[in-house]
């Protein structure tokens, strides 16, 4: 078990938990803490709550690397979801990147990839969590082992992907990388019909309720 986690507690240029102001952050969120899944909890909880949704906010600049998203205080899903898994990963909780590909509107196309993560809890398993950030209509929460995402799948062409990432996706970065403004990058999000890595599928647990 030890080895197969080692992927999902490193820190990497984009995932730069090492960096000193995610470090104290990671601290500041563990103080009091007494199990993993309290100290997940706060983690969640502080991206989805105290980091703005770069387009919800009409928020610049972009951010991409987790340390960029906690200076900033912004990001979109993605970026919130590199800073998500930098904190937990810093706190020596085993943290994945997941997507899903969902309309951008109501229905139909176009099409985007959203990033979220899954979150390695010893009582129950690998989990997932959005900390996208609430809006009406939008809510997603941490409340383990029920699943609560920001978007269910609903349309027919849109993929609720299985694998556990250990990093972001190339085509996520180059959007977040090569586009200087959240107008640009709306403007180029992301797609993938299909994520070509193999699947580490979620414990039967984690899977989402069909209410």
């Amino acid at each position: 078990m030890k080895a197969s986690m080692e992927g999902y507690l490193d820190s990497s240029e984009y995932i730069d938990w090492k960096h000193p102001l995610l470090l104290a952050k990671a601290a500041e969120l563990a103080e009091g803490c007494v199990s993993d899944e309290a100290v997940a909890k706060q983690c969640f909880e502080f991206v989805r709550d105290a980091i703005k949704h770069s387009w919800d906010c009409r928020m610049n600049p972009v951010t991409c690397k987790a340390s960029e998203v906690l200076t900033h205080g912004t990001g979109y899903c993605y970026a919130k979801s590199h800073l998500l898994a930098a904190l937990l990963r810093a706190n020596a909780i085993p943290a994945a990147l997941c997507y899903q590909r969902l309309t951008i509107g109501t229905e139909g196309p176009p099409y985007c990839l959203h990033g979220l993560n899954a979150v390695y809890l010893k009582r129950h398993g690998w989990y997932r969590i959005d900390a996208r950030g609430n809006k009406p209509g939008v809510f997603a929460d941490f409340c383990p082992p029920i699943e609560k995402l920001a978007f269910p799948v609903v349309d027919v062409l849109e993929r609720d992907f299985p694998q556990l990432l250990a990093e972001p996706l190339p085509q996520v970065v180059k959007a977040l990388t090569q586009n200087q403004t959240v107008e640009e990058v709306f403007d180029n999000l992301p797609d993938a019909e299909v994520i070509k890595v193999p699947p580490r599928k979620l414990r039967p647990l984690t899977v989402r309720p069909k209410e």
